[in-house]
């Protein structure tokens, strides 16, 4: 079930880049606001959650449909919707016990996938990134940020870890991707050179007959 993820693996390094971007915005802001900050967490959360919707339905041709990463990212598209929609999020309070929220869920349904992903298509990344998002929400909310800088912090911090695990982990699943795409060429390299058609000297009739058996073809 790990090779529809394996194959797609360019869109959870999109999530990890999308995290990285998000990081360079909110840094490039001169005096950051709430609002600011809220608008770009709406604009990240649901490009996060674009992507591992992708991620978990290209799978679907081979009935490997990643259905807690497709929650994962309805849960971000939800959480960017909720972000944008109520007048209150841009108080410092609110906005970030959303956050938390958010945190942690995604990082529950993060944990949960991890236990159908084998350690060589990198399980404890996927892991990592679960417990990184689920810590932060719960640090973050007893943190109790208030201001604008302090909010930036940790959304930075968050961004910085999260997308970091989310990179390892494309770079891991792309590599089992291209090992699984170099079996089949193995394989038969190893059936080419382990078959022998034993051809009698200087029987030319016989050679001829062996070697139409063999390989499908008269040979003159």
């Amino acid at each position: 079930m790990s090779a529809g993820l394996a194959r797609n693996w360019w869109a959870i390094g999109l999530r990890g880049a999308a995290a990285i971007l998000f990081v360079i915005a909110v840094l490039c802001l001169p005096s950051p606001t709430v609002a600011s900050l809220v608008l770009m967490f709406a604009a990240y959360v649901a490009a996060d959650g674009a992507f591992a919707i992708l991620a978990g339905m290209r799978a679907v041709p081979r009935d490997e449909r990643w259905r807690l990463l497709i929650l994962e990212g309805a849960t971000n598209l939800a959480a960017a919707a909720a972000v944008l929609a109520w007048p209150a999020i841009a108080i410092a309070a609110p906005f970030v016990r959303l956050a938390c929220a958010w945190a942690v869920v995604t990082g529950a349904l993060l944990l949960a996938a991890a236990h159908r992903l084998p350690g060589p298509h990198g399980r404890w990344v996927l892991v990592l990134a679960g417990v990184a998002s689920a810590g932060w929400g719960a640090l973050a909310a007893a943190a109790d940020a208030g201001n604008p800088d302090t909010i930036r912090l940790w959304l930075v911090g968050y961004a910085v870890v999260f997308g970091g695990a989310l990179l390892a982990l494309a770079d891991q699943l792309r590599k089992r991707h291209w090992d699984q795409l170099q079996l089949p060429a193995t394989a038969c390299d190893h059936l080419t050179r382990s078959v022998s058609c034993p051809i009698p000297p200087f029987r030319v009739g016989r050679s001829s007959r062996a070697l139409r058996g063999c390989f499908g073809r008269r040979v003159r």
